[in-house]
């Protein structure tokens, strides 16, 4: 690897399932503001969900999500009769200006949930909102949890995604990171969901994590290729134990240092792709004829808090605590705390209690962020055409960034600016160059690959 490659190894940026990122949010978005938005909803439009369970039957020490550890369900039972109150009251703001296309459960973990349970929450969605009949609807899933009854309630509710998180196989690193899950389980749990008409399945894995080596996200790798998903996600596993203190359980100097993360993260992409899967974005492989590499050829990809994705819907409404929105205005976030979030929405209130509304500035900077973790690349001409004179100073910027860079990570093709394949691992640290806030922002973040 070229010395002026390597030295971004190390680098600590955003993410960037949103721009601005998430950090940046500020309690000038509230409630008030929320409801605003959510009544602005003009008719016809087509919207996705995100619903958050934030309880988990034990902490991944590798996990950064906003959950708890709870080996008892009563307060899972009492966060859905809260979650309920605000599908009411959200639904009831929504009635009439929109039919939803896509639903997403996440977590934490969905699958905690008793099968009746789930099955109760589906149907409090369709009482609430009206679907298209067509809609998808995609489960994250711990194959740690799942039984006949389980496999068979998100049937009924009308999955047509199951992902799965595997991480790895190897026993050593699953229990470093507290996540014992044999390859068995996941068999089980991937052939449970096909026999029920579920045609889509994907599955998650991590590099970078704690005594992982080349060869064992190569083992890993090969048994998940065996499984046959229409979709796989390979994530770098994010260090980030100032936020989330129970990675302090893992000891970093089991962690594998940045030369030896990329060399995982590329061999394990090799052998995905070595397989006749597609390369999507940064992270993701899906099969040529899954919905989402049909998107990633037709320029039609696009990034969210759940990742890449084929949904086009401007209107993305988050349910639970520290669920996020996405709205034509802006972002909006519901409070994190689930104790407070149970008040508020108890009360018929909205919990919103912080996002940020677009500038003209953030929505030329943000379609050119998505456009290259989408697709490594953006036209110039279209950068122009669609944003005018804003447009026109960020093109002044991206020429002065291609051309000063002795790392040439944005090369000037034609009338394009692209992401020279060798260097699109470090996609990230070429998007943070159009990112205004990040200089001046306090947040820490994870290593850029």
């Amino acid at each position: 690897m070229r010395p002026e490659l390597a030295a971004r190894l190390c680098e600590n940026v955003p993410r960037y399932t949103s721009y601005p990122s998430a950090p940046h949010f500020h309690p000038g978005i509230d409630a008030v503001v929320y409801r605003g938005w959510l009544e602005a909803l003009e008719g016809g439009g087509e919207i996705s969900l995100y619903l958050h369970i934030p309880y988990c039957d034990r902490l991944c020490w590798f996990c950064a999500c906003h959950t708890k550890q709870t080996r008892h369900y009563e307060p899972v039972a009492a966060y859905l009769r809260s979650l309920y109150a605000e599908i009411a009251t959200v639904g009831g703001l929504v009635s009439g200006k929109g039919r939803i296309r896509a639903v997403h459960f996440g977590g934490g973990s969905p699958t905690m949930l008793k099968p009746q349970h789930m099955v109760a929450l589906g149907t409090a969605l369709r009482d609430n909102f009206d679907f298209l009949d067509d809609a998808n609807i995609s489960v994250e899933i711990d194959p740690n949890e799942m039984d006949e009854a389980r496999l068979d309630a998100l049937a009924e509710i009308g999955m047509t995604r199951a992902s799965l998180g595997v991480q790895d196989f190897d026993p050593k690193v699953q229990k470093a990171i507290n996540r014992e899950q044999s390859f068995l389980q996941t068999k089980a749990v991937v052939d449970g969901v096909r026999s029920r008409g579920v045609d889509s399945v994907n599955l998650d894995l991590l590099y970078g994590l704690p005594h992982q080596t080349s060869e064992s996200v190569r083992s890993t790798v090969a048994q998940a290729l065996t499984l046959e998903p229409d979709r796989m996600a390979l994530f770098g596993y994010a260090h980030v134990p100032w936020f989330k203190k129970h990675q302090t359980m893992i000891d970093e100097a089991w962690l594998p240092g940045p030369t030896e993360r990329i060399a995982q993260s590329r061999l394990a992409a090799r052998a995905i792709e070595d397989k006749g899967y597609e390369s999507i974005g940064l992270d993701h492989f899906a099969k040529p004829g899954d919905a989402l590499a049909v998107a990633a050829r037709a320029g039609a990809l696009h990034r969210n808090f759940q990742g890449y994705t084929e949904d086009r819907c401007e209107t993305l409404i988050g349910l639970g605590p520290s669920s996020i929105g996405r709205f034509r205005q802006g972002y909006v976030q519901n409070m994190p705390s689930t104790g407070e979030y149970r008040h508020r929405v108890e009360g018929g209130e909205l919990a919103v209690v912080r996002g940020v509304a677009f500038s003209d500035d953030d929505r030329v900077r943000g379609w050119i962020i998505e456009r290259l973790m989408c697709d490594f690349a953006f036209s110039a001409i279209d950068l122009v055409e669609s944003f005018g004179k804003a447009g026109q100073k960020l093109l002044r910027q991206a020429s002065s960034i291609a051309l000063k860079d002795p790392a040439r990570l944005l090369e000037l093709q034609g009338d394009s600016f692209v992401v020279p394949a060798e260097n699109r691992p470090f996609v990230r640290s070429i998007a943070v160059k159009f990112d205004k806030y990040f200089e001046r922002g306090t947040a820490r973040h994870s290593a850029a690959v």
